[in-house]
């Protein structure tokens, strides 16, 4: 059977956002170390991507390293550096010959010096492409990125460029590193945690959740297809009832 009769084709999430955990957990349970796990996890991100593109995502967001990520051994830290470099040099011709588009949010700035320019390179290789949007996390914070859309807000007003009454959370909104990018329908996360984990805070108000116990190198194509089929059952409501929606 084809796993895609699962899915109603018309009913793609725009969006789905991805916490991509368990690289360390699955590894360990192979007796390797963590970036063993790591390196098996870039190769979920490939399968993942190709599907979004094949199903008919636009947009995918994966959170690939994290403010609270800088805490872990520098050795991990350096080696996870070092995959995202590898990984962007190995799949940027590839990903431009799909009409994938790269983006970034979050600091990248305080990413070391090769990571970031392999993150612009590619970022303006790909800027014209109009297929799958792929959003990568990194050095990211969402708590930090609403408290500089507050800073920002501030600046606007003290200025006079916005007034009081012009402000919304769709204002807000145009403030946030993702001013550019709908918010997820839904968001996946691997390896069995129940957690945002610092996500998409402000993004995430509606967005259903999946939280599966598959670590994210395990997490493929399959995987992918049963997680959309699920979000598919789902009922979204957005605070009206069900005969509201079934009128619409």
């Amino acid at each position: 059977m084809n796993a895609l009769n699962k899915l109603d084709l018309q009913n793609i999430p725009r969006h789905v956002a991805f916490i991509m955990d368990g690289n360390g957990r699955w590894a360990k349970s192979k007796g390797q170390h963590r970036l063993f796990g790591h390196a098996a996890g870039v190769e979920s991100v490939k399968e993942v991507i190709k599907t979004a593109r094949e199903i008919g995502v636009s947009f995918l967001t994966m959170y690939a390293f994290s403010t609270e990520n800088w805490a872990r051994p520098s050795d991990e830290v350096e080696g996870l550096m070092n995959l995202l470099v590898d990984a962007i040099s190995n799949e940027v011709d590839e990903m431009h010959a799909n009409g994938v588009r790269l983006v970034t949010i979050g600091d990248i700035k305080g990413l070391p010096g090769n990571c970031y320019q392999s993150l612009l390179s590619a970022i303006e290789y790909t800027k014209e492409n109009t297929g799958l949007t792929l959003v990568l996390a990194l050095n990211y914070s969402a708590r930090k990125e609403i408290l500089n859309a507050a800073l920002a807000t501030h600046e606007l007003l003290s200025s006079g460029k916005l007034n009081i009454d012009e402000m919304s959370d769709i204002e807000f909104s145009k403030l946030l590193d993702t001013k550019d990018i709908p918010d997820p329908e839904l968001l996946i996360r691997t390896s069995g945690e129940c957690r945002i984990s610092n996500f998409l805070l402000w993004q995430l108000s509606y967005t259903e959740l999946l939280f599966t116990d598959t670590h994210w190198p395990d997490f493929r194509r399959d995987a992918f297809i049963d997680a959309i089929a699920a979000f598919q059952k789902r009922e979204r409501r957005f605070g009206m009832v069900s005969e509201q929606i079934s009128n619409q």
